[in-house]
């Protein structure tokens, strides 16, 4: 038995799912991602970013080779990964101290159609941006229905991994790297921590992020 924490969601997919096998869409040493209903579910490592459609382990190592659900409950090569506590993913309500009152969402960086799935590896670059865009919106409480429906509509045009990222974005769900920024948004060290992730993914949530504030900040 493998002891994990995970997302409410995550944890709430895995209830529903029925038993069976489950593709492996890619491993690794620090993380597992499989397809889980049409979604990517992820067991991650200690080393791995905790990405919000993960389940947390504390393991040094994964690279598992075959996954199924029974009863509920995933396993990996046979072990059972026994879920004792829920992590909360939610974006941090972002106040007027650090963002202005918003009337209404900002333009979106680019167009939606051109931007998903843009960019090399399990997560394009320009999904990673809108990913920033969509999650500040949360933190601000702002809904972006039509820009939520745009990108629903090119979620076939990317990866599992980044479909599904973009569907928490759009709930509000993000790494615990983004959240500690948005508390803080201009923080240097925040910043630069949340700029180290991945190979461009915390650059491009950045970006999509501050194109929200800045856009904002000359509103006001």
């Amino acid at each position: 038995m493998i002891p994990v924490s995970a997302p409410a969601r995550v944890r709430a997919r895995l209830h529903a799912a029925p038993d069976g096998p489950l593709p492996v869409v890619h491993r690794g040493r620090d993380a597992v991602y499989l397809d889980l209903a049409g979604r990517c579910l992820g067991v991650v490592g200690a080393r791995a970013t905790a990405v919000p459609c993960a389940l947390r382990t504390t393991l040094d190592a994964l690279d598992a080779t075959s996954a199924h659900v029974e009863g509920g409950v995933l396993h990996l090569d046979g072990e059972p990964l026994v879920i004792g506590r829920l992590v909360d993913v939610t974006v941090p309500r972002l106040v007027p101290a650090t963002a202005p009152d918003p009337t209404g969402p900002a333009p979106l960086p680019g167009d939606v159609r051109a931007m998903v799935g843009r960019g090399d590896g399990l997560t394009p670059y320009d999904d990673d941006v809108l990913c920033g865009w969509l999650a500040v919106h949360r933190g601000l409480g702002v809904p972006t229905p039509d820009a939520d429906a745009a990108i629903r509509a090119c979620l076939d045009r990317t990866t599992l991994l980044s479909a599904t990222l973009l569907d928490c974005a759009m709930h509000g769900e993000v790494i615990p790297e983004f959240a500690a920024w948005v508390a803080t948004p201009d923080d240097p060290d925040r910043t630069a921590t949340l700029a180290a992730v991945g190979h461009t993914s915390g650059r491009g949530l950045l970006q999509g992020a501050r194109f929200v504030l800045d856009h904002l900040r000359g509103a006001a």
